[in-house]
């Protein structure tokens, strides 16, 4: 399928640059029935919810952070730190990466201008990223306190250090990520508390998004892309529950279908529960499901999401749940009425 189908024209003042209050985003629904859409606000997400459903909610925390640093000549350099790596180093991306290859020391900038740590480049990832070495277990645990959240390239201000949570879902509780699952920023504990209430049974899993969830599809045909790999975690509890659910599974986001549906292929390898439906297994591992149109969804039945880039994997896992030019019309119309775009952005419902 050509990568040119996924494409969109969107005003760049349609991208969202700063979050609105929780709970007070725009909601648009799309019936897959009948391509019915209506205009809503977030809050009124209870609405379409019922006793018997299953609400999943991915707690990932983003704990990336975004340094400034310098070049052995002083030139400017950026760096992303993503993940610890064995006692001083930490994995990380770095711009620019030509010039920062293994072997060359970079200093990196820290919260006041007297602080400063020089890091070795000393190995490549097979992402395109750097191992950093800063050659102490004590300074490697301190650099997770420097620098800001990574926010995505098309938001072009960072957030206040008082405001950072805003980058976080009030369930985020298991640290990994270099982005947040942006559906859940919508929520406050409030409207959780009102949804249980409704008698639907919120789960937790984690998906760790990783900083290739904002790239771009370069190849022509969709098949031609390599995915990238997320860890994901599922409990026995929680596959419990989405195996029990009565109602319908809906997954608030699309790291949460991605890790549900991954889920549900390990269960199409097990023989049939008695008495039961099984639709996922509990699991722990990388997923490098990569869901397109005419993908066979085994366990959403409705999805919470966020508006995506053109030509993104998100929008193609979008366009299978609902179709594509249902997605595509429904999206002409979010623009057309006024919708925020993006990670801070107004939120879709597909039922």
């Amino acid at each position: 399928m050509r990568t040119e189908l996924f494409d969109y024209d969107l005003p760049p003042e349609r991208i969202a640059q700063t979050p609105l209050p929780r709970g007070q985003s725009r909601l648009l629904v799309l019936h897959r029935s009948d391509g019915r859409i209506e205009h809503r606000r977030f809050s009124d997400l209870p609405d379409y919810l019922r006793a018997g459903d299953t609400l999943a909610l991915n707690d990932t925390r983003v704990t990336a952070r975004r340094l400034q640093a310098r070049r052995e000549g002083g030139q400017e350099a950026e760096v992303v730190l993503l993940e610890p790596v064995g006692q001083t180093c930490w994995s990380a991306l770095v711009r620019p990466g030509r010039a920062l290859r293994p072997g060359r020391t970079l200093t990196l900038i820290g919260p006041d201008p007297d602080a400063s740590v020089t890091a070795r480049v000393v190995a490549t990832t097979p992402e395109g990223g750097r191992i950093l070495d800063v050659g102490d277990p004590v300074v490697r645990e301190a650099l997770a306190g420097w620098g800001v959240a990574p926010l995505p390239p098309y938001i072009h201000a960072p957030l206040p250090a008082d405001q950072e949570e805003r980058y976080q879902t009030v369930y985020a509780c298991v640290g990994g990520s270099a982005a947040a699952p942006t559906a859940g920023l919508h929520f406050t504990t409030e409207m959780l508390a009102s949804v249980e209430a409704l008698g639907v049974r919120p789960v937790r899993l984690t998906l760790q998004v990783g900083i290739a969830t904002f790239r771009p599809v370069r190849t022509d045909e969709i098949e031609g892309h390599e995915m990238h790999a997320e860890t994901v975690t599922m409990s026995a509890e929680t596959a419990r529950i989405i195996n029990a659910t009565a109602g319908r599974v809906i997954a608030v986001g699309t790291t949460c279908v991605r890790a549900l549906e991954t889920a549900g292929q390990l269960a199409q390898k097990l023989p049939p529960l008695e008495g039961n439906l099984r639709r996922v297994v509990p699991f722990s591992g990388e997923t490098r499901l990569f869901i397109t149109p005419g993908h066979r969804f085994r366990v959403v039945d409705a999805m919470i999401t966020n508006f995506h880039l053109p030509r993104s994997t998100l929008l193609m896992l979008v366009s299978a749940f609902a179709g594509r030019e249902a997605v595509l019309r429904a999206y002409r119309e979010a623009i057309s009425e006024g919708y925020r775009f993006f990670s801070f952005g107004d939120a879709m419902l597909i039922l």
